[in-house]
């Protein structure tokens, strides 16, 4: 059985796929059917849970809601720390690439050719 979530997105899928095609206001029995006819199995209970929370919002207030609550997820300062700790194991491993390059070039010349 899928994840609550992976069930929820393509509630919300077929939702937008209603409202892209011209029906401002999908019903659950509009969702219904556009799953069942890819053969998704359909649960009642979760697809009225979501119908009751988008009732009476248009999709661009719903995306806006949706903006505004992942703006406050906070992931600017982790993620500077993280990728400024990357570019320098970055240079780290690129200076060690190069001390190995100049190790094998000397080793590669012994004074003789293989076919000399």
């Amino acid at each position: 059985m899928a994840q609550f979530g992976e069930v929820l997105v393509k509630y919300i899928a077929a939702y937008l796929l209603l409202v892209q095609a011209g029906n401002t206001a999908p019903s659950a029995a509009d969702v219904t059917k556009v799953l069942e006819s890819v053969g998704v199995e359909v649960e009642s209970e979760k697809l009225d849970k979501l119908i009751a929370e988008v009732e009476g919002k248009s999709v661009e207030e719903l995306i806006a809601e949706g903006t505004e609550k992942m703006s406050s997820v906070p992931t600017g300062a982790p993620a500077a720390a993280a990728a400024s700790g990357a570019a320098a194991s970055t240079s780290e491993a690129a200076a060690e690439e190069a001390a190995a390059e100049e190790e094998e070039e000397e080793d590669d010349d012994m004074g003789f050719g293989l076919f000399d």
